[in-house]
């Protein structure tokens, strides 16, 4: 990997953490409504994932998806826009957190209920085949969701017609307040496709560079395949479930233990033994980052609320966004 994807895969994720941090500000501070679940601890896997995708690759999550829409390509000014529900979000003001979303950069939205978004996924997959094309649908969403009746229906189906989905499970340890090992039968996500007879792999999802090149890998094999994959990237969120979540489910201990793995620093450490990337050159990404983020905030609050002729827009397709 040269150089300025290295460079541009950290800026990411150092403006996903700065992003995230001025938005749980602002919801402190009543700027935000509604629900708002923070990527803070995983941004290396959706990092790795979209660096590793074609642009032509969809992309599409649950709803922590702050993250994801920035690695797609989103601003920071539309995603801050669309937190504090104004029309220059990149919903319009109309998703809010939980339903970033951008046909234009591939990046099929975020989605509130629990694995509903799975079979929406094979769904993708399939206009692919039938338009004869070899693209991958990622479909990101965490360990609560592979115990639901989604998870399974759109794995199934993704065996049985072949569907080049690329399937990845964020264990971040949690379904809510609920462990893994209290809700699931096994204890490695990756090991419920086998019983579709699907290929699987499990990689550390605090190492960005692991995440590349296990997204990659998976990526390469649905595509020549034609055939699904379920990728486990193990990973953590520092903060709670959500905005309001009194985290009593788990102990600061086992939160520290996690923050000592953070995954930005990781990767810092990785790309100063490289040699050809300078504490300097680290440190002034981070202040772009912080710059830009100020920016989206700034840029948020100066935009407008979406005003009463915005009512009855978006609710149906417009004409040709849909194929004949």
């Amino acid at each position: 990997m040269d150089k300025q994807k290295l460079q541009q895969m950290y800026y990411e994720m150092v403006l996903i953490r700065r992003v995230e941090e001025r938005g749980a500000e602002l919801y402190q501070a009543g700027k935000i409504g509604g629900f708002m679940h923070l990527y803070i601890g995983q941004e290396a896997v959706s990092t790795g994932l979209i660096a590793a995708r074609e642009p032509r690759d969809r992309v599409i999550t649950a709803y922590r998806d702050h993250g994801v829409a920035i690695n797609c390509g989103i601003s920071a000014d539309e995603v801050m826009a669309e937190l504090l529900g104004k029309v220059t979000g990149t919903s319009k003001g109309k998703g809010g957190s939980m339903h970033m979303a951008s046909v234009e950069k591939n990046m099929w939205g975020g989605h509130a209920i629990v694995g509903g978004h799975l079979p929406i996924a094979s769904g993708l997959a399939l206009g692919d085949q039938y338009a004869g094309n070899d693209n991958v649908t990622i479909c990101m969403f965490g360990d609560g969701a592979t115990n639901i009746g989604y998870f399974h229906e759109a794995l199934n189906v993704s065996v049985a017609w072949n569907l080049r989905v690329l399937w990845v499970c964020e264990n971040n340890q949690y379904g809510m307040g609920t462990a893994v090992e209290r809700a699931s039968a096994v204890d490695e996500i990756r090991q419920k496709a086998e019983g579709y007879g699907m290929k699987n792999a499990r990689v550390d999802g605090m190492d960005v560079l692991a995440v590349y090149q296990a997204a990659q890998e998976a990526l390469d094999y649905v595509r020549r395949e034609s055939k699904p994959f379920l990728l486990e990237a193990v990973t953590y969120r520092f903060r709670g479930h959500s905005m309001g979540d009194p985290e009593r489910y788990r102990s600061q201990e086992e939160v520290k233990k996690w923050q000592d793995n953070d995954p930005i620093g990781i990767f810092r450490a990785a790309l100063l033994k490289k040699k050809n990337i300078t504490a300097a050159e680290l440190d002034e990404l981070e202040r772009r980052a912080e710059e830009e983020t100020q920016k989206a905030v700034e840029f948020a609050e100066a935009s407008p609320e979406p005003g009463m002729e915005e009512l009855f827009k978006d609710v149906y397709a417009e004409e040709g966004l849909v194929g004949d």
